[in-house]
């Protein structure tokens, strides 16, 4: 179990969050070098530190609040930064960055349903053999995110209005809203009106065993959560240069850079999930992961599309065939992976073959 017995703060959950603040304002205040490889390594060093860091807080929240919030807050948490770092390099490209929006979602719906979920099953299913999981919240995660990821990266590729894989702006602003409202009657669902959706036993198993923090500590994990989470982005805004050098000189194609930056911003969730996981608490890695997604796409969508409308920029939000295909099967075998409630190592291996044949075709298109 993973949470309650980290109710205090640990000295390096506090350093590492400050002192990524540190580093972000000396280097917009031109106080260091921003071409030395030296400090390339401590910004790398720290960004680390920070992702660990809003972990542990994440952790301490939600089991002061329990499930399914301490969830809601690390998955809204990330994606709130996550849409900010989108509209930053948005706003610095010269063209208006029209597929970055496009390449980050996208990154981030495949690196949760292929390496995240298929990790989480491996992890969980070779220390616990069979893990059970609850239907019925599983399918309402699964049905929102389908209908809103066809909606938002495949059906642009077949529609007349525009050419290319682009909405009309009245084809936009419906998406939009529906991805509003979704995320919305969804957030009722699984707060108010059918919250035991989303509970298991299981995950309750081993919460008596341990302290529950405290609720300042919990207001300061809290805090401290959202300074990690900005210094997580500041600080890979900061090594965007070297990070694009690096794709350059090893070849990759530029989309590749939405499936770092996918990752990295996913990485203080997928860490808690994989933990909860082999804690046997399958249903608050399943929370974690599908609702991370969720939210990315839920409310990414609905920002561009008034930036875009703002700096009259054309999205392109379609992806290609061979991620569309690759797209599908991800849907296709989370749900049968899934839906019938109980999961083993298998089902994670099988999301773990879908996840090398992501990155190799992000990698060789």
């Amino acid at each position: 179990m993973a949470g309650p017995k980290h109710a205090h703060n640990p000295w390096w959950t506090i350093a590492f969050p400050l002192l990524a603040g540190v580093l972000v304002i000396a280097y917009f205040a031109g106080l260091v070098p921003k071409e030395q490889p030296l400090f390339f390594a401590i910004e790398a060093l720290v960004l680390l530190g920070a992702v660990f860091s809003a972990v542990h807080h994440a952790e301490v929240v939600g089991n002061r609040v329990g499930e399914p919030f301490g969830s809601i807050i690390l998955a809204v948490s990330v994606t709130i930064i996550e849409v900010g770092l989108i509209v930053a390099l948005m706003l610095a490209a010269d063209d208006g960055g029209p597929t970055i929006a496009r390449d980050t979602v996208y990154s981030a719906v495949m690196l949760v349903l292929t390496g995240l979920i298929g990790l989480c099953l491996v992890v969980g299913g070779h220390k616990h053999y069979e893990q059970t999981i609850k239907v019925t919240g599983t399918s309402s995660y699964l049905a929102v995110l389908g209908t809103l990821t066809v909606s938002a990266l495949i059906l642009p590729n077949f529609t007349t209005s525009t050419a290319g894989p682009t909405y009309s702006a009245a084809q936009l602003t419906a998406v939009a809203l529906v991805s509003i409202m979704l995320y919305g009657a969804f957030m009722f669902v699984q707060t108010v009106r059918h919250r035991d959706y989303f509970l298991t036993a299981a995950d309750d198993s081993d919460l008596d065993h341990y302290e529950l923090p405290t609720n300042q500590q919990a207001g300061i994990s809290l805090v401290f959560l959202l300074v990690s989470l900005a210094g997580v982005v500041l600080l890979a805004k900061m090594l965007a240069p070297a990070l694009d050098d690096l794709i350059d000189m090893a070849g990759l194609p530029p989309e590749f850079t939405g499936v770092v930056i996918a990752a990295l911003v996913l990485a203080p969730e997928s860490i808690a999930a994989v933990r909860a996981s082999r804690a046997n608490r399958p249903q608050t890695a399943i929370n974690l992961a599908l609702g991370s997604a969720l939210a990315s796409i839920a409310l990414t969508i609905p920002v561009i599309t008034l930036l875009g409308a703002f700096d009259n920029v054309q999205l392109a939000l379609g992806v290609p065939p061979a991620k569309i295909v690759l797209l599908s099967l991800a849907l296709f075998v989370s749900a049968i992976t899934l839906l019938p409630g109980r999961t083993t190592v298998l089902q994670g291996f099988v999301h773990l073959g879908l996840f090398i044949m992501f990155v190799v075709v992000a990698a060789v298109p």
